[in-house]
């Protein structure tokens, strides 16, 4: 029982750890794409923290995945290393005795990646698909940010402010420039502001300024100054998002005769399975000699790993494409890892171990 709770707690640690260092690495992979969607104008800067929280939510089931695969590693191979094991088996218990403890730590771990993969990372696509169409949506006077040249959405507007809003709301050294029917026009003001009248209309008026307008390649331009100029800001209608597969809810794809949305169920249902049996896998892979590192175990393990991953990605592929049916794609590599379970098992505990063995 101490031995168990022991165990339970090293595992638990190195999880622990594992997906502190993975979720770290996974923030800062989306933060560094949302950083460079913020600076080429693709999203606006005050949506890259939501966005990020939700690209987060969406891939946890693979940081869920390798944290327990890992942690399981790491603590079977640190008693190899530590010769826990020459213990463990001079005591007569078999390499199967680690199956009831590794069960015990995967199994909460393996419903939380269920849950995860069902349920919440389908809703977190679906909120970024749905934030990301309501950003589209705003008007144009939003996309503007101080020191830079932001197009409009209709490509037909470029803007450019010198300083941004100040507390009364006004932005200084206003340019625009847009082109309709052919000809240019280029707006040049001191100051700018958002004016909203009794009716809700909101309008763009902008301060001290000149406008040229004209043909590009002729001599026909008119120059007008003024002191105020109003632009109305049509408001535009929300964009329709199309729902892809990653974001429908996983109830929605049940029974589906649709070979793409089997095939992303496929995918879904694959990686609790592959969780579990990759908890399972580690033990007859963690086997480390004392005497030497544990490099080629984790270079093993790690590479098991992403064949596996590979696999449900190519039988969820070939189900998509109709080239497999939903049932033999959905178990045919959880069947051929748990074969590769029972043969490893099998090897290990019909070859003595190697402190028992005689020159």
């Amino acid at each position: 029982m101490i031995f168990r709770s022991a165990l339970q707690r090293e595992f638990a640690h190195s999880a622990a750890a594992v997906f502190v260092a993975l979720f770290a690495i996974l923030l800062t992979t989306v933060l560094i794409r949302m950083l460079g969607d913020a600076a080429g104008g693709k999203v606006p800067p005050d949506a890259v923290l939501a966005l990020i929280g939700f690209g987060a939510l969406a891939r946890l089931p693979v940081v869920l995945s390798l944290a327990v695969f890992i942690a399981v590693l790491l603590s079977l191979s640190r008693a190899y290393k530590d010769s826990e094991m020459v213990v463990w088996f001079a005591s007569g218990l078999p390499l199967t005795a680690w199956v009831p403890p590794v069960l015990r730590f995967a199994l909460p771990l393996v419903a939380v990646v269920a849950a995860t993969t069902l349920f919440l990372a389908p809703w977190a696509e679906r909120m970024s698909i749905e934030y990301r169409g309501r950003l589209e949506s705003r008007d144009d006077s939003s996309r503007v940010a101080p020191g830079v040249f932001r197009e409009s959405a209709t490509a037909q507007r470029v803007f450019f402010v010198e300083t941004g809003a100040n507390a009364d709301g006004r932005v200084r050294n206003v340019f625009v420039s847009s082109e309709e029917g052919g000809r240019q026009s280029v707006i040049v003001a001191a100051e700018g502001w958002i004016q909203v009248d009794e009716a809700g209309d909101r309008y763009v008026v902008l301060d001290r300024g000149r406008r040229y307008e004209g043909t590009p390649g002729t001599a026909e331009y008119r120059v007008l100054e003024f002191d105020t100029y109003a632009v109305l800001i049509e408001p535009r209608a929300a964009v329709a998002t199309s729902v892809r597969m990653r974001a429908m809810p996983t109830a929605e794809l049940v029974g589906q005769p649709d070979a793409r949305k089997q095939g992303e169920l496929l995918g879904r249902l694959g990686t609790p399975l592959a969780a579990l049996l990759l908890a399972l896998l580690v033990i007859p892979l963690s086997f480390v000699n004392p005497r030497a590192g544990r490099t080629s175990n984790l270079m093993v393990a790690l590479l098991a790993y992403l064949t596996y991953s590979n696999a449900i990605s190519v039988c969820q592929a070939w189900v998509s494409r109709e080239r497999l049916s939903f049932e033999l794609g959905l178990l045919l590599p959880h069947l051929v890892v748990a074969a590769l379970i029972a043969v490893l098992f099998h090897r290990r505990l019909a070859v003595s171990p190697f402190w028992r063995r005689r020159a």
